[in-house]
């Protein structure tokens, strides 16, 4: 018999742990995969509309329907980005046509795909295309300034097929102030910007808070008659970042009923180098969210194409990943289910409700 030495023995360990170790991976992200043909899986913010409308090779583009396909990510937002510009009318109505135009763009991509892609106008919309084997895409504006000082221009988007609006990005609007900005324009949302969220409230559409100020998130918790969302934001106690939610700015969309939907983008996650920021990092924002106001309150938004991404995330296609390092986290299938996309449709039902009720009372 050939007798083993200390160093023979280390390798024969090292390797089986490593066969072990590969193992184990493969085996989650099977179980992973089994999870995803369960449950319906959101990601409530990318900018990807634009990308596709503008005609970007597939390749170059982060969350294009194939590489969500791939990632097992059933339904996308595809908001329209809109950079803030003066308010001036002029400004105002480029901004609106912009929007209008590209949503027209995005609209009719996935028309061209009747038989694999569908807009979805409500979370009853969601839930039969996932049943139905078929992506589906919610639209939107990231960047309430399109609408000007024009409340008929809310009811004019959601007509369009609009079912969640940013309220800001980095700069106040005619609506409310926003999160980086270094003006104070009215310390929260405008008169106007009341009458905006009201409106989304009637009609059905999120209140999106993700770049908005601390002023005007508590405004929309005291007068949104409806659950509110933050569609792309993390955790400020973990990355001391203007645009990241505050504890009580998450304790106060939870408990408006909202849902705070982690973002992926390496500025918003960490301080440590590029090549240390990845899943586990995310992961950690995410579980911060759910030790905090609980596992009914947190999702996902990417922001792919837009400032997202990360080591092991670059794209869509690596989002099954993330069901890989939270069933590690001992996270369960049901908890699976709510993260992915059972909080946020519960949030969309909620709106849709609150709007039918308000319709009602008319």
């Amino acid at each position: 018999m050939k007798r083993l030495t200390g160093l023979s023995i280390f390798l024969s360990l090292l390797a089986a742990t490593a066969f072990t170790s590969a193992d184990d991976e493969a085996t989650l992200l099977a179980r992973a995969e089994r999870i995803h043909d369960r449950i319906i899986s959101v990601d409530t913010h990318t900018d990807t509309a634009l990308d596709i409308v503008r005609g970007r090779e597939e390749s170059r583009i982060e969350a294009s329907p194939l590489k969500l396909k791939e990632g097992r990510v059933d339904c996308c937002f595809y908001p329209i980005y809109v950079g803030q510009k003066k308010l001036t009318d002029e400004d105002r109505l480029a901004a609106y046509s912009y929007a209008m135009s590209m949503m027209t763009g995005i609209e009719k991509y996935i028309a061209s795909h009747p038989d694999g892609m569908a807009v979805a106008l409500s979370s009853d919309d969601i839930i039969r295309y996932k049943s139905e084997g078929r992506q589906c895409f919610v639209m939107g504006l990231e960047n309430g300034f399109p609408i000007g000082n024009d409340i008929s221009k809310v009811k004019e988007f959601y007509d369009k097929g609009a079912r969640i609006i940013t309220l800001c990005h980095n700069y106040h609007n005619d609506i409310c102030d926003a999160a980086i900005d270094s003006v104070t324009a009215y310390h929260g949302l405008s008169d106007f910007g009341r009458k905006v969220v009201a409106e989304m409230n009637t009609l059905g559409i999120l209140v999106d808070l993700s770049h908005a100020s601390t002023e005007t998130l508590v405004d929309c918790i005291q007068y949104s008659k409806a659950p509110v969302i933050a569609s792309h934001s993390c955790v400020y106690a973990l990355k001391h970042h203007p645009r990241n939610l505050k504890d009580a700015e998450i304790v106060a969309i939870a408990s408006k009923g909202g849902v705070v939907q982690v973002t992926t983008g390496k500025w918003a996650l960490s301080d440590l180098p590029k090549e240390k920021v990845n899943i586990s990092t995310f992961c950690d924002h995410v579980e911060y969210v759910r030790n905090l106001v609980g596992v009914e309150h947190v999702g996902i938004g990417t922001d792919f194409d837009g400032g997202g991404g990360m080591v092991q995330l670059e794209n869509s296609s690596k989002m099954k990943f993330i069901t890989v390092e939270l069933l590690r986290r001992g996270w369960t299938e049901d908890d699976l289910r709510l993260f992915w996309g059972g909080n946020v449709l519960r949030v969309m039902k909620e709106v849709e409700d609150v709007a039918a009720g308000l319709q009602a009372a008319k």
